[in-house]
């Protein structure tokens, strides 16, 4: 099979899956024209996220070449958490896993309930409304933004500035799209220094505020340098945005198109969890990761050499009929359903269970609260290779 990523045919960004379905069935190892490698079964997924000793995040040499070493890009990318290997990735993850145990996660569940209630309010009896713009992608940028105490007056560039960052991790791109891409990087820099400048001063509770807790550190006396510090700020607030938007937006899609599903969740309420379980698996909002060979490997029975990039295909590893029963299906009953929309191994996303928690309760309120909500003519998908979600979501609550 045939297949460029870099140049994929038409219609290939609004439905991907046949084509992943040709790469499960004929190549799910196959080469690029660039000499990197598209690798598409959940079998081999799972195993290169566990084995981080042959199997690399660091991103320095890839994207050299994409975003040029003196950009703004270049610096955020190979700084942040998941573009990056042990020691960088060790002492950033130990920091914020301690500020998203159980416990915490647990007790922003109020507040997320008033947050989701508060839009769900603001919606109410107007004729049409977007779930995307006035509820999706709303709930993560309060949540995010909650957790590094960014004040509320101060949020409206964050959806824009996500948005650029990510898109220039797109497969390919325009002069216009890597412009975009730096400049936002540069002004939420800007805005950061300031902010972390403000919190040195005031320090807030570490218990909650993930901004404090990364200024301060570890208690055995680690700390991020401010180029550290910055650039993980940014990821997280991307990583908790562009995602669980796309989670909300796509189960909220899923459901509208399932009604079988909808009126399964309306009798048994309890089965939120697993819908949300199969809306990451059935459309993952991120359907791309990335990892570079250290050594020559064998994968699928292509030799693979030292130094390789490697595509790692999510959507299609999650749609794998060697790991899930009629893949193609939307079944919120699934079980098990190990799918991989989180990734996996040491890397495996560290805001997993707030994503699902933002999930549970963004869906489920407006379902209790809408029933019988319709999706309008014109929904608008996000346009996005490595993401998938929808841009607009007009309805009728």
């Amino acid at each position: 099979m045939q297949f460029d990523l870099a140049n994929p045919p038409q219609g290939f960004r609004d439905d991907p899956f046949p084509v992943y379905a040709g790469l499960l069935s004929r190549t799910p190892v196959l080469r690029q024209t660039d000499g990197s490698f598209l690798i598409s079964r959940h079998a081999d997924l799972d195993r290169i996220y566990r084995d981080t000793g042959l199997f690399s995040s660091d991103k320095t040499r890839v994207f050299a070449p994409v975003f040029g070493r003196e950009s703004p890009l270049y610096a955020h990318h190979t700084t942040s958490l998941v573009f990056n290997d042990p020691p960088l990735h060790t002492r950033v993850r130990r920091i914020m896993t301690s500020a998203l145990t159980p416990r915490a996660i647990a007790r922003m569940e109020p507040g997320l309930i008033v947050a989701v209630d508060a839009l769900l309010g603001a919606m109410a009896g107007r004729n049409e409304v977007d779930l995307i713009e006035d509820f999706a992608a709303a709930i993560p940028i309060q949540i995010i933004g909650n957790l590094l105490d960014v004040p509320v007056g101060e949020r409206g560039p964050l959806r824009d500035w996500s948005l650029a960052i990510l898109g220039a991790l797109e497969p390919a791109l325009s002069k216009a799209e890597l412009a975009r891409g730096n400049r936002a990087v540069e002004e939420f820099l800007g805005y950061l220094r300031d902010l972390v400048a403000r919190r040195r001063a005031a320090p807030g509770d570490p218990e909650t505020d993930v901004l404090t807790r990364l200024i301060q550190g570890t208690p055995e006396g680690e700390q991020l340098s401010e180029a550290e510090l910055l650039h993980n700020c940014i990821f997280i607030l991307n990583a908790g945005h562009e995602t669980t938007t796309n989670l909300i937006g796509n189960t909220l899609a899923l459901l509208h198109d399932h009604p079988q599903a909808r009126d399964h969740l309306l009798e048994h309420p309890e089965a939120m969890a697993g819908a949300i379980e199969e809306s990451l698996r059935y459309l993952s909002p991120n359907q791309f990761g990335n990892r570079e060979t250290r050594a020559d490997v064998e994968i699928g029975g292509v030799e693979i050499a030292a130094g390789t990039n490697l595509h790692l295909c999510i959507g299609a590893a999650n749609r794998d009929p060697e790991m899930f029963d009629d893949p193609d299906h939307f079944d919120i009953t699934r079980k098990p359903n190990r799918h991989l929309a989180f990734a996996g191994g040491p890397h495996v996303c560290v805001g997993l269970s707030l994503a699902r928690l933002e999930g549970r309760i963004a869906v489920s309120r407006l379902l209790a609260r809408h029933p019988g909500y319709t999706i309008s003519p014109g929904r608008v998908a996000g346009g996005r290779i490595r993401f998938r979600g929808y841009a607009s979501l007009p309805a009728r609550l």
